[in-house]
């Protein structure tokens, strides 16, 4: 069992409060529209599941998607959480000035470079999606599109791995289940 102290605690509610605030506005892609903040809980949900307890990764997780999707800058992450977080939550930011395509891809090469705890964010980011195209996917989104989602998401792990076994495992058997689950309903 894990046990934090009232500081760790106060800090990562700031950062899910924060976080909340920022995607206020905002729902996730999916068939079902469900608050955004829903996501990074549940990115750090998996992370803390898997064994990971490092309070400034935790916090990052929380903020991954807020400069990459809000307004907010890695300038006020930095005044407000500090440079360690900043820094991990720049490392997962996709340059939204970029195409779509030259970011995936851009993904997949510097997943090797990035830090443990943006490894181990990317991974449970990867999971959470996944698991979102199985349950609750865009409208939009073919088949092929969602079997491109999972091929691409191996190839960013794939840079990642070596971090934390759990954390690994349990990606892998979410791809197996999106595998299984999108090939079935192809078969019906």
């Amino acid at each position: 069992m894990n046990v934090y102290n009232i500081g760790d605690v106060t800090s990562l509610l700031h950062a899910i409060h924060f976080a909340a605030i920022q995607h206020k506005d905002q729902k996730r892609k999916g068939k079902y529209p469900v608050p955004y903040i829903n996501h990074p809980l549940e990115v750090v949900n998996i992370l803390v599941t898997a064994g990971v307890t490092d309070l400034h990764t935790m916090i990052a997780a929380i903020l991954h998607d807020t400069v990459e999707d809000t307004n907010t800058t890695l300038d006020a992450l930095r005044a407000e959480f500090g440079i360690e977080v900043s820094n991990i939550v720049a490392e997962v930011t996709d340059d939204k000035n970029l195409l779509k395509a030259e970011r995936k891809q851009l993904q997949i090469v510097h997943a090797p470079e990035l830090s443990d705890g943006a490894k181990l964010i990317k991974i449970a980011d990867k999971i959470s999606n996944i698991e979102d195209i199985v349950n609750n996917p865009p409208k939009s989104w073919s088949l092929q599109r969602k079997l491109d989602y999972l091929d691409w998401a191996q190839k960013v792990v794939a840079g990642c791995r070596g971090i934390n076994h759990t954390l690994e495992a349990k990606f892998d058997a979410t791809v197996q289940y999106a595998s299984t689950s999108l090939t079935a309903k192809v078969k019906k």
